[in-house]
Order: structure tokens, then sequence, then C-alpha cells
């Protein structure tokens, strides 16, 4: 779980700098990698849900 909750954390960083660029110095190809990020921290939130289900269950 530690180890979902460290990438969650790196994508999340990811994210953060990569709309920063975009918002900040019109990086397009930042915009891109910020909405990239988005879609990867979906899959990992919803990972997360599941694996905090089964531990909340033990």
């Amino acid at each position: 779980m530690q180890e979902l909750i460290e990438k969650i954390s790196a994508e999340f960083e990811a994210f953060k700098t990569d709309s920063q660029l975009q918002s900040e110095k019109a990086n397009k190809a930042a915009g891109t990698r910020a909405r990239k990020s988005t879609l990867a921290l979906e899959k990992l939130l919803k990972e997360f849900r599941k694996v905090s289900l089964e531990y909340s269950k033990q």
C-alpha cells in the first residue's frame, strides 16, 4: 500500500509541475503531460480505493 501511495504522490507532483508550466508559460507540451497525468492519477486513485477497502476489512 505504501508503494501505491508513493506512486500517487509522484504522479501528483508531475501533474503540479506540468500544470504550472502550462498556466505560467503557456507551454503546450506541459499541458499535454498534465492531462496525461490526470488519467494516470485516476487509475491510481481507483486502485488505492480497492486496496484501501481490502485493507480495512482485515
